[in-house]
């Protein structure tokens, strides 16, 4: 098995796969509400592609995993973005590969994501399902509804070893 490692979740690493959804210095804020609250604004790019399409709101509740975790397989959204918010404060991780009909095992990463930091896969990134750390946490997702087949999965060549 090949060894894939974490790094910490940063706007500049994940970039190529998607958004990260932070309320930090680095997003765009502004007082709103005769100044009462801050807006944290515009922190992903939803995607919403192909026909007749809608916005969902759910919420996901992910069990825990701990590491090391043997990862086989990744799902992309070819019609659209799906962003994951946590609403536990607890970490988690996120296992991406770019936009493509295959995936190269060289090309896969591992991001740590703190509990306070959500991401948005932008349409056709490869991703692993949710990975949960330390215990049962619940996400706000954020990705489309509508006609058309809008969930892909592919099988690894071989299992990726994800470490921590």
């Amino acid at each position: 098995m090949l060894e894939l490692e974490t790094q910490p979740l940063t706007r500049e690493a994940f970039a190529p796969f998607g958004d990260v959804i932070a309320a930090d210095e680095a997003a765009e804020s502004f007082p709103i509400n005769n100044g009462s609250t801050t807006r944290f604004h515009d922190l992903a790019r939803i995607e919403l592609l192909g026909e007749d399409p809608r916005p969902l709101i759910s919420i996901f509740r992910g069990q825990a995993f701990a590491p090391p975790l043997a990862i086989k397989m990744l799902e992309r959204h070819p019609l659209g973005s799906q962003a994951f918010v946590p609403l536990s404060g607890r970490p988690y991780l996120v296992v991406v590969a770019p936009r493509g009909e295959t995936v190269d095992p060289a090309d896969v990463r591992a991001f740590y994501v703190r509990g306070d930091q959500g991401v948005n896969y932008h349409a056709g990134v490869w991703h692993h399902p949710l990975l949960s750390l330390e215990a049962t946490s619940d996400f706000l997702v954020v990705d489309r509804g509508g006609p058309g087949h809008n969930c892909d999965e592919i099988d690894l060549p071989e299992p990726l070893t994800l470490t921590r």
